[in-house]
């Protein structure tokens, strides 16, 4: 099978003194061991860069560099397929944002649920499951 990666579960795995990291990486192994694969947004990979170097949000946030560099290894890694947004996902975008009434607040989720559907993806990690379940079309995985 195949799982979607969201920004949450990214940066929860990556930062080890995030409270969530060891669930997260026992998700993680569990998934690799049972041989799924994961896609990734280029959204996904922007927003974990602007995350993780956040001095508001981290007392030891990492360096750009560092940074730049966990996000090209997972884009790069063997188990993960890029995601990218088609013709299909701008529509379908709109049409959940009208069908679930989602405001302002949702557009980034929103978009990150639809590229993934459109790109065949019915399952995506996250740490906020609430942000997807919302569609009705994607099994949500927390850990």
């Amino acid at each position: 099978m195949i799982h979607g990666i969201d920004t949450s579960f990214l940066v929860t795995v990556e930062v080890t003194g995030h409270p969530g990291h060891p669930s997260a990486r026992r998700l993680l192994g569990r998934l690799l061991a049972a041989g799924d694969s994961f896609a990734l947004a280029p959204q996904v990979l922007a927003e974990f860069v602007h995350v993780i170097t956040d001095e508001r949000r981290f007392a030891q946030p990492l360096a750009i560099a560092e940074a730049r560099e966990r996000a090209e290894r997972w884009w790069t890694a063997r188990e993960v397929v890029s995601a990218f947004p088609g013709e299909h996902t701008v529509p379908l975008l709109l049409a959940w944002l009208r069908e679930h009434a989602l405001g302002r607040k949702r557009l980034l989720d929103t978009l990150l649920a639809a590229t993934y559907f459109t790109n065949d993806v019915r399952s995506i990690v996250t740490t906020n499951q609430r942000d997807f379940r919302v569609f009705g079309r994607l099994s949500v995985l927390e850990p």
